[in-house]
């Protein structure tokens, strides 16, 4: 990148306002032309001096734009600049008419006044004594914000992170981070570790002090929780990743490591002779889940004398819709009928839809109240479509609310429960520990639980291995349907899943079904096979929608045949430049009007209205399609399956372009056409529920491009996402624990 540029003028006008990170579009005047300046500044208004470093860029569309990297700024000095400062909205309490009658008073000197000598605001005519303290007060917090903000300027910390200091410390902020510059590393600020060192680097704060060291060790700890899925990890482990990551001996880790356990930064938990180190909050989640799940066991709801008969309530069901339940069906069925949990498992064609619509049936004859749930808004709709009953995500279903500080609770919780009778979870694989305690916070006691998921696909994004660990504890009854059905077995998309998950290569030779396999060992031509599948052949052969109904499922963000690359090619295919669409670029990609794109994280906050309904929150592996983009107004419209979203333009860095997604991204979904190349080392990426998991994503048609080489590797390697949590055995413990209650009913 070229040398950065400098400019410096006033703010004309603020045309676009973030107030989450700052993020401004405003205009500037240098006097000698208007700029248009982009950037994270933080606090700007109308008047004010700003001097910037940075690089001029030209749009297509909006022409020359200076992308503002760095910011002094100083308050108006002229009598003019400061009136329109102060008519501008600026200061709490003082409008048009106002700002211009202190100013006449004050002239130049009208801020230093404001600043310095409040109480001379009295010589104004017309003002009283109440709106003297309100404008007194109003200034000393801009004044005091403004100071932060410039002093973290100073540092090249970003106006974001100044700005959420301050909520948190106010005028203290300052003196706090010059004693520990890693508190900005907090939840609360989110500044990255690495940030957090240069600036403590530039305060000369010793390498072996303790905020560094149980900073690094949180740092780390999250690093794993949030990238590795790991809840905890065993302490030697996170020693050696410690005094590395640092670059500390090990007298001077295990010291501090003490400390920050005496102060609760970080909690320890001894299973089978070895310490595991936690995060409190990955803490608190498995242990609620153990001590939840173990209360479930415990509470024995009296059976009513007038209790229905289950067996003629299935055999009623088969009746009613034509159907003969197989025997491990009706277990199910019985089970979720009987007891307080279940956990209801297979693969695809083992009946489980089937079996789900007969238990929501049976409790709905009940009167049972029954909601279900899934982990992503897809795989909600899935669901709801499969059953023909209504679905939410969790997170909707327990209602997103913020604190005062930005973080995320819910709306329902011990003191607030879900009001039903039963509650069924799909997709259980994708539940993470923090979100799984969250729901078990939100459950009546007598609440029964069916949990439906395959432990064979792909682990959660988030931390743990929840059901898997749920499935090995012994925890809750479990029923695992295994009969394929006949209708089922015609695909071989469905028989070839199951061979996969069996350690048996799928066949790869037949042309006359739903399951296609291109050998393709150079990485160019396998690109271009399958560019040509999805905006050619597939939709002149099917009348596929290329956007709609195919979905490229790749292993990998990186090479020829990872998401990004393959993302550009396809995009330039399918949705190229073209004057009359405005692009908006993001640190990976460039945006459109028509381009498919996925939610990257969480977004709780953000509004959406479909028909007559509204809601917020946007959440990781949505898919859409942009509608529109405004550059001027510093937004974009996406429709997110009928959800329409307004995101201001800086937010569009949460979006990938989605044309092609990574399996842990396709998971809890389902498309009509999957296409999945598979080239390369991809060490970490190569193994058998990886491989399993992008198969049964296919419902039509699933097409591999690869070698046989290749498939066999997926198929053979059995890694099986090993993740450090104690979960397991905080559940075998409390099902221990059980035992002599069990013992004195009998």
């Amino acid at each position: 990148m070229s040398e950065n540029q400098h400019i410096e003028g006033t703010v004309e006008a603020v045309l676009f306002r973030n107030e989450a990170n700052g993020y401004l579009v405003l205009e500037l005047n240098t006097g000698e032309e208007l700029v248009t300046v982009t950037g994270e500044l933080g606090e700007a208004d109308e008047g004010e001096t700003l001097s910037l470093w940075g690089q001029y860029t030209t749009h297509p569309r909006y022409g020359e734009q200076f992308q503002a990297e760095a910011c002094e700024r100083k308050l108006p000095s002229t009598a003019a600049d400061i009136a329109r400062y102060l008519s501008s909205g600026a200061v709490k309490g003082i409008g048009r008419t106002l700002a211009a009658k202190i100013v006449k008073v004050f002239g130049d000197k009208t801020l230093d006044i404001i600043e310095h000598e409040p109480e001379r605001l009295m010589e104004v005519r017309g003002m009283t004594q109440a709106k003297c303290d309100e404008i007194t007060k109003e200034t000393k917090h801009i004044f005091a914000l403004k100071s932060v903000i410039s002093y973290f300027d100073h540092y090249g910390i970003k106006s974001r992170y100044a700005m959420r200091a301050f909520r948190l410390w106010g005028t203290d902020c300052r003196t706090m981070v010059e004693k520990n510059p890693y508190l900005l590393c907090q939840e609360t600020v989110g500044m990255e570790f690495r940030s957090a060192e240069d600036y403590a680097h530039s305060l000369k704060i010793p390498r072996d002090a303790y905020c560094r060291i149980a900073a690094g060790i949180v740092h780390i700890l999250r690093h794993n929780a949030i990238n590795d899925g790991h809840t905890c990890l065993p302490l030697d482990r996170l020693a050696q990743k410690t005094i590395s990551f640092l670059e500390i001996n090990e007298p001077v880790f295990y010291k501090l490591y003490h400390q920050a356990l005496e102060e609760n930064q970080i909690v320890e938990y001894l299973k089978d002779e070895r310490e595991f180190v936690y995060l409190p909050e990955y803490f608190l989640a498995e242990c609620y889940i153990a001590r939840r799940i173990g209360i479930l066991r415990r509470y024995h709801p009296p059976v009513p004398q007038d209790s229905p008969d289950y067996s003629a309530m299935i055999a009623e069901a088969e009746q009613k819709t034509g159907m003969q339940y197989a025997e491990l069906q009706k277990k199910a069925i019985l089970s979720a009928m009987s007891e307080g949990m279940l956990i209801l498992t297979g693969g695809p064609g083992t009946g489980k839809t089937t079996t789900l619509n007969a238990i929501i049936s049976c409790f709905q004859k009940q009167d049972y109240e029954v909601l279900i749930a899934a982990p992503t808004g897809r795989a909600a709709k899935r669901i709801a479509d499969l059953t023909g009953y209504p679905a939410k995500t969790i997170h909707r279903l327990l209602e997103v609310q913020f604190d005062a500080y930005g973080l995320q609770k819910f709306v329902h919780n011990e003191e607030n429960p879900l009001s039903c009778d039963v509650i069924i979870i799909d997709e259980m694989s994708m539940v993470d520990v923090l979100l799984f305690s969250d729901l078990l916070r939100a459950l009546k006691t007598d609440c029964k639980l069916i949990l439906v998921g395959d432990s064979d696909q792909l682990p959660s994004v988030g931390a743990g291995n929840l059901l898997r660990h749920l499935l090995a504890s012994g925890c809750m009854p479990v029923v695992t349907l295994k009969e394929i059905f006949r209708q089922a077995q015609q695909s071989c998309i469905v028989m070839n899943a199951h061979r996969i998950v069996s350690g048996q290569l799928p066949d790869l030779s037949r042309k006359d079904n739903d399951f296609f396999f291109f050998h393709r060992p150079d990485f160019q031509q396998a690109s271009d096979l399958l560019i040509d599948l999805v905006c050619r052949r597939l939709p002149n052969a099917y009348s596929y929608s290329p956007t709609k109904d195919i979905q490229v499922i790749c292993p990998s963000k990186l090479s020829v045949l990872g998401t990004v690359q393959l993302n550009k090619s396809l995009q330039a295919r399918l949705n190229p430049p073209d004057a009359q669409k405005p692009q908006v670029k993001s640190s990976v990609y460039e945006f459109r009007p028509g381009d498919k794109v996925m939610q990257t994280k969480n977004n709780y906050d953000i509004t959406w209205i479909k028909d007559d309904e509204n809601g917020k929150g946007i959440f990781n592996g949505d898919i859409g399609t942009i509608l529109s983009v405004n550059r001027r107004q510093g937004e974009a419209v996406i429709d997110f399956d009928g959800r329409k979203t307004v995101y201001p333009i800086p937010m569009m860095e949460q979006l990938d372009l989605a044309y092609a997604i990574t399996v842990h991204k396709s998971q809890g979904s389902e498309f009509d056409v999957v296409i999945m190349p598979v080239l390369g080392k991809l060490e970490k990426l190569t193994y058998r529920n990886l491989f399993y998991t992008a198969v049964t994503r296919a419902k039509k048609m699933l097409i591999l491009i690869s070698t046989p080489e290749k498939i066999r590797q997926m198929v053979l390697v059995t890694q099986r996402n090993s993740r450090y949590s104690c979960l397991k055995y905080m559940l075998v413990k409390e099902l221990e624990s059980l035992e002599p209650d069990s013992q004195e009913d009998s």
